[in-house]
C-alpha cells in the first residue's frame, strides 16, 4: 500500500486476501488451485509483483469473479501509485525548494518569477534538468571542485543553483580540447594580465582560458553560497564560474588562480569534491603563482610597508599593488583598513 496526502493505492491483492477469507481457504491451498507457487501467491497478494491478464484469468476460473474486474482493479492500482508517489515527490521538492534563494534566481532572470510553491519546484527541476530536486544530492550529477555538498544545507543548494547557471551559460562558449599541460603554460600570460583594466583582461583570459578547454564565466554573487568560484567538468570542457561584480581586484585575481590550481593540481571530476587538503593545496598554489613565497618574504622583512614600496614592489613583481595589499591584509602584516586606496573595484558585466 502506497499513501499520499491525497491518495492510498491498495494493491488487488487485498481483494484477493477478502476473498480467500470468506472462503476459509489457506494460501497454500489457493496457490495450488491457481497452479502458482506459494511464493508468487504471496507476493501477489502484498503487492509485490504486477497482477497480470494471465493471472486475471486464473483468478476468474478460480474464484469466480470476472478477469476485467481484475484487470481494472490492477490498472486503478498501478495509477494510483504513480499519483501517490508523484504527490509525495512533489511534497518532498516543494520543501527542498524553500532552502533556495529562489526569489534572488529569478531576479537575476535564472527561474520564472511565481510565489506559487509547487511552481517553484517544477521551475527548479527545469532549472536543473532533473526529474526531481533529491537528486541534487547525486554525486553523478554535482561534481563541483569545492568542499563537499550536502543537500540538507542551504549554503549548498545555493552553491548548486549558482554553479548550474555557470553550466548553462558555458554551453554557448566554444573551446578547444581540455589542454593541462597548455593551461600551466599560459599562467605567467595570465598573471601578466592583473594590471590591466576588466575591459581589457576579461576577453583576453576567456580566449586564452577557451584554447585550453576551459570556459569561463562571470556570474552576479548568490547570497547564501559563501562563493567566490567554482570548477567542474562538464561534457567535454571544464567550467570555470566567478563572482565579479564589485569586487576588490585581490580577491577576483586570488579567485580565478585558486580555480586554476584545482584544474592544474588534477582535482577537477573527484566523485566527492574537494578535499580540506585539495582548498589548501589550491590556496598555496594560487599564493605562490601570484607572489612567490620567497619573494614575499623578502619583502616582509625590510618592514618598509609605505604606498610607494607597496607599489615598486607590485611593479617589480609585474602583478596590480591589490594583490601585494591583499597578501599583507591576509597574512596580518597590516590592518584591513589600511592602503585599500591600492584596491581597485572591478565591475564586471555578467
Amino acid at each position: 500500500m502506497v499513501r499520499s496526502r491525497s491518495y492510498i493505492a491498495t494493491p488487488p491483492g487485498a481483494t484477493i486476501k477478502e476473498q480467500l477469507n470468506d472462503r476459509g481457504m489457506s494460501q497454500k491451498e489457493f496457490a495450488a488451485r491457481m497452479d502458482m507457487s506459494e511464493k508468487h501467491i504471496s507476493k501477489l497478494i502484498n503487492g509485490e509483483v504486477q497482477l497480470t491478464p494471465e493471472t486475471s484469468v486464473r483468478l476468474e476460473m478460480v474464484l469466480g469473479v470476472p478477469a476485467k474486474f481484475w484487470n481494472n482493479l490492477e490498472a486503478i492500482y498501478r495509477e494510483k501509485i504513480i499519483k501517490a508517489e508523484a504527490e509525495n515527490a512533489m511534497d518532498a521538492d516543494i520543501e527542498i525548494a524553500k532552502q533556495f534563494p529562489y526569489s534572488e534566481m529569478a531576479k537575476f532572470g535564472w527561474v520564472p518569477e511565481t510565489k506559487v510553491a509547487q511552481e517553484k519546484a517544477i521551475n527548479l527541476r527545469r532549472y536543473f534538468e532533473i526529474v526531481e530536486l533529491s537528486l541534487l544530492g547525486n554525486e553523478q550529477i554535482t561534481r563541483i571542485a569545492c568542499r563537499r555538498l550536502a543537500i540538507t544545507k542551504k549554503s549548498d543548494l545555493a552553491l548548486m543553483a549558482w554553479a548550474q547557471e555557470a553550466k548553462i551559460k558555458a554551453r554557448d562558449i566554444q573551446t578547444a580540447p581540455i589542454n593541462i599541460k597548455g593551461l600551466i603554460s599560459a599562467i605567467p600570460e595570465i598573471r601578466k594580465m592583473t594590471v590591466l583594466k576588466p575591459k581589457e583582461f576579461c576577453p583576453q583570459i576567456k580566449r586564452c582560458l577557451a584554447d585550453c578547454g576551459i570556459a569561463l564565466v562571470f556570474l552576479p554573487h548568490l547570497k547564501g553560497s559563501f562563493l567566490q568560484g567554482a570548477s567542474f567538468m562538464d561534457g567535454s570542457k571544464i567550467v570555470v564560474g566567478l563572482t565579479a561584480r564589485g569586487k576588490d581586484a585581490d580577491k577576483f585575481w586570488f579567485s580565478l588562480f585558486h580555480e586554476l590550481a584545482h584544474i592544474a593540481l588534477g582535482h577537477i571530476g573527484q566523485s566527492h569534491g574537494t578535499s580540506e587538503d585539495d582548498e589548501k593545496a589550491a590556496n598555496d598554489w594560487a599564493c605562490d603563482t601570484l607572489i612567490s613565497a620567497d619573494d614575499f618574504e623578502v619583502f616582509r622583512r625590510d618592514r618598509d610597508y609605505s604606498e610607494r614600496r607597496v607599489i615598486q614592489f607590485a611593479k617589480a613583481q609585474g602583478i596590480a599593488p591589490g594583490i601585494v595589499v591583499g597578501r599583507m591584509q591576509r597574512k596580518g602584516i597590516i590592518k584591513y583598513s589600511m592602503l585599500n586606496n591600492l584596491k581597485e573595484k572591478y565591475e564586471i558585466a555578467v
